[in-house]
């Protein structure tokens, strides 16, 4: 099928801005690829250092530089469930690298924190610019020169951008990402919300809490739902930088290992010493960033990759912004119901069918470009497969022709909703998104008068006191980058919640970030310019009418021009914000950050 002309529309235009930049970045890989292996022109000393440690049989292959040496960067901890089981990996990467005659080494760690232990806590505040922290660490593992292709080992929410903006610098160098799988269903999550709901109403105590959360999050893999975490996972795959099928594959299963040990092994065959180069930086490119939007939307995924797509597209000289995710959303369907866009997780969606047969719909439907570079070869319709293990050795198959759960991944012909799940609201408070695919369409508009606050804690004390049981948008301030880092504000949700259900119109109005998990309740986020830089939700005063309509695309607050025009903007004392838990140490990324539809991005691109 031929492609929409709005998808065409929308590319040729991101191809047109992005000229200048995108040039320029593919003029660096060139010059680098140009000098590869680069490692040859590592002095006696440099090389001496770099495999003094190896394995006498590596030894020798790296002495005589003929053969790929492939870079693991890994996020592993094991504190967090999502990253734990990435710690047997260099082992299978290395066996399985010198299964071809390739080698691999360890290159560096990256940091990764977890949203879901910081949430609502002060270390949350580092948590968005924690990703260009693992960036510019990605960068300094590479930064050796030691290596021909890189594997890059991460799942959750900053790790993943943060992973791929560092090697994207590094462009000339094939990078494969390889992901750790969710872990297997637990309480369901529709579940889990109710009983947080009754925890802030107070009928019920800490230990019934910690039971249903216990629950929830039971062993190692992903949290479950549909948020930032295995957003990042559909986006690598779909962008062409996963094997097929990979992103949702529990972990701890021979069928992980086998897929882990074959992201080595192909590492190691698209290398410039080899016949089927194939850079980063051209994976990478306006159409893989377009089908990263498509996917993005089909799917509902996280309001987070709002920011961090467009990080990720500067990495590589491409230039878009939320006009691009909304034109893209208004002809995506919505095809996946996982929560919170539904009750099923991410594990039902792949039993659906998974990311096989999504892409194979779009494609089909004329909404992914096919003519991409990805990792295994040219041609996105190569993912519309699932791996299998046949006789203990990995295949993969043709995807699902038909969902095998149309409540969960729904056909093109028959979608959930007939656009995407992200839109972009504009009027008299600046830009912001908001995620629609969560948000039942009675809810999705709202016009009541502000109640102004300038943390989230403020809220929550002021529902337990009981002055919240009416109609009202919460106007939640400096909460932006340049503010305090720009924290997620899910510890909202459930008080929020608690008010919608009671039969309360109620809404949010933030120049801050709600998770990845967040929904139900209309959230307008990320509004830019942020209050601390000028931005007028900081004229907002509690009583002026908010309207906030996610159909019409409308943010405003009903105020008279004349009287808006007069008004200064508040103030906020952040000196609560620069020090203790780490934060004085982040005060240079506060002071660089650029805005939320710039990215969040703490430190300048060539251009």
């Amino acid at each position: 099928m031929s492609l929409h002309p709005r998808l065409v529309e929308v590319t040729e235009r991101i191809q047109e801005k992005s000229r200048p930049t995108r040039d320029g970045y593919l003029g660096r890989v060139a010059a680098w690829a140009a000098r590869e292996p680069v490692r040859k022109g590592l002095s006696c000393t440099n090389l001496a250092h770099a495999f003094a440690a190896s394995p006498a049989g590596d030894k020798i292959m790296l002495r005589e530089q003929r053969q790929p040496n492939i870079a693991i960067v890994s996020a592993y901890n094991d504190m967090l469930s999502a990253h734990q089981p990435l710690e047997d990996y260099p082992a299978i990467i290395k066996a399985a690298a010198r299964e071809v005659g390739a080698t691999a080494q360890f290159a560096g760690g990256v940091p990764a924190m977890c949203d879901g232990v910081t949430q609502g806590q002060p270390g949350m505040e580092l948590s968005l610019f924690s990703r260009d922290v693992i960036a510019m660490s990605t960068a300094v593992a590479l930064s050796h020169h030691m290596f021909d292709a890189t594997l890059c080992l991460g799942v959750c929410d900053k790790i993943v951008p943060g992973l791929m903006i560092g090697a994207l610098q590094f462009g000339h160098l094939p990078t494969i990402f390889v992901p750790a799988g969710p872990m297997t269903s637990g309480l369901e999550n529709k579940e889990k919300a109710r009983i947080r709901q009754l925890y802030a109403e107070g009928k019920i105590g800490r230990k019934e809490l910690l039971e249903a959360e216990e629950k929830s999050y039971h062993g190692a893999g992903t949290c479950t739902f549909y948020g930032t975490a295995n957003s990042n996972q559909m986006l690598m795959e779909i962008m062409g930088v996963h094997l097929p099928g990979s992103a949702f594959i529990n972990p701890g299963t021979p069928l992980r290992a086998a897929l882990t040990a074959e992201a080595a092994r192909r590492a190691a065959t698209i290398t410039a010493l080899g016949q089927n180069y194939t850079p980063l930086g051209h994976v990478i490119d306006e159409k893989a960033i377009v089908n990263g939007l498509v996917g993005l939307m089909a799917t509902g995924g996280s309001t987070n990759h709002a920011i961090h797509l467009i990080a990720i597209a500067r990495a590589a000289g491409i230039v878009i912004d939320w006009t691009d995710f909304d034109d893209i959303s208004a002809i995506v369907p919505l095809l996946a119901k996982v929560y919170p866009n539904g009750a099923a997780d991410v594990n039902h969606f792949h039993a659906a069918g998974g990311m096989g047969y999504l892409i194979a719909q779009l494609l089909d439907a004329g909404l992914l470009h096919d003519d991409v570079n990805t990792v295994i070869g040219k041609g996105l319709h190569r993912y519309a497969a699932e791996p299998v293990l046949e006789g203990g050795k990995l295949a993969w198959r043709d995807s699902p022709k038909e969902s095998q759960d149309a409540k969960v991944l729904s056909p093109v012909t028959a979608p959930f909703q007939a656009d995407g799940g992200l839109r972009l609201l504009a009027g008299n408070l600046g830009r912001s998104v908001i995620k629609v695919s969560a948000v039942k369409p009675e809810h999705r508009v709202v016009e009541a008068p502000a109640v102004v606050f300038d943390s989230q804690d403020d809220l929550i004390a002021a529902f337990k006191r009981g002055e919240l049981e009416r109609d009202f948008v919460a106007v939640i301030r400096f909460q932006g980058p340049r503010a305090n880092g720009m924290p997620e504000l899910h510890k909202l949700t459930p008080s929020l919640g608690v008010l919608q259900d009671r039969g309360f119109k109620v809404a949010l109005v933030t120049d801050g970030r709600m998770s990845g998990a967040s929904g139900k309740v209309p959230a307008a986020i990320h509004i830019t310019p942020e209050c601390l830089a000028g931005g007028p939700l900081a004229k907002v005063c509690s009583g002026d009418v908010i309207r906030l309509d996610a159909e019409a695309g409308v943010l405003e607050a009903k105020v008279d021009a004349a009287e808006w025009a007069r008004r200064e903007l508040a103030t906020a004392d952040m000196t609560g914000n620069q020090y203790g838990c780490g934060r004085e140490l982040f005060a240079v990324f506060r002071q660089a950050a650029t805005g939320a539809e710039q990215g969040a991005m703490s430190f300048m691109l060539p251009a």
